[in-house]
């Protein structure tokens, strides 16, 4: 009775969310003058429901695995910058110029991924899910498969393979042009991310984590050099490697296309060196409060400092 009456529950929510994205699919199909710039340019059901579940599923888990509320900003902080390059109207811009399309690419993959990894969400989200979801959540085939790609030399193998691969000029090209290939990319960028950085942002010991902290302090600075590299590599060619942005035109005909790429190169250059030195400080923060959670209390309850040398 009770499982049922709780399935009988879900039915409003999910209602809600299949109204509310026949109505933008809608919109945006048959009245697409009609949304703002923070709406949807190219509407993705896909994408709302994801976006939709995983939010309806973390507030209401928060009922029962609370986490406070600057882990709530943050999840929900990471939640919309991903939303906002993929489904308002800055998706447009970042199909026309280059250094945009860089800025799109370091929000789904490093900024939002990084911030919703930093909430460590999961288990309030996975208690928000029906019990049938909650039971795929937690089978012992997805553990396996999340465990794979856990593995610090498969997890960086991937974050740094994927950004070569979509930023490889003939395949970047074609991945624009086509609509199959570019929701690929665009998946592939945000699923990598979220892996990618729920292994470094672990807060747990080594024990639940599967890898000690010096690995995913070593996963941080590991991943640093790559892509100043590749970064250093498109600022700095004399020729237009990203022919895609002149043959659909430009959305800023004042900025050229060497300096469109300068400009895209540095984004993948600075920005992303710079988040994974924010990661090292993170994962070293974390260390520090999992050996003064493990290490005993001295006679009168005051620290003698361990960790910090105080």
């Amino acid at each position: 009775m009770a499982a049922a009456a709780r399935r009988h529950g879900d039915l409003p929510g999910i209602a809600a969310l299949l109204s509310a994205m026949c109505v933008l699919w809608a919109l945006s199909h048959y009245r697409a003058s009609w949304m703002p710039f923070w709406a949807p340019w190219d509407f993705s059901p896909l994408w709302f429901l994801a976006a939709g579940f995983t939010l309806w599923w973390f507030l209401r888990g928060l009922a029962r695995v609370p986490i406070g509320a600057g882990r709530t900003i943050l999840f929900l902080s990471g939640m919309a910058l991903i939303w906002a390059v993929l489904q308002t109207h800055f998706e447009y811009a970042a199909q026309h110029m280059f250094f945009l399309n860089r800025v799109q690419h370091v929000v789904m993959h490093h900024l939002g991924p990084f911030l919703i990894a930093l909430a460590w969400p999961w288990e309030t989200i996975i208690a928000g899910m029906p019990e049938p979801a909650r039971r795929v959540a937690r089978h012992r085939y997805v553990g396996r498969i999340i465990g794979f790609f856990r593995q610090p030399e498969i997890a960086i193998a991937f974050f740094l393979g994927l950004i070569a691969l979509w930023l490889w000029p003939p395949v970047h090209f074609v991945a624009m042009l086509d609509p199959g290939l570019y929701t690929v990319m665009n998946w592939s960028m945000v699923v990598d991310g979220l892996l990618f950085w729920a292994v470094v942002l672990d807060p747990r010991g080594r024990e639940a984590a599967g890898n000690s902290f010096g690995m995913r302090a070593a996963m941080c600075v590991g991943i640093i050099f790559p892509q100043i590299a590749g970064g250093a590599i498109i600022a700095f060619a004399d020729r237009d490697l990203y022919g895609f942005y002149a043959w659909c035109g430009r959305l800023y005909p004042g900025i050229d296309a060497l300096s469109d790429q300068r400009l895209g190169g540095g984004i993948v250059w600075i920005p992303p060196a710079m988040m994974s030195v924010i990661g090292l400080i993170c994962v070293l923060n974390a260390m520090r409060r999992e050996q003064e959670r493990l290490s005993p209390a001295p006679e009168g309850g005051v620290s003698s400092g361990g960790w910090t040398g105080r």
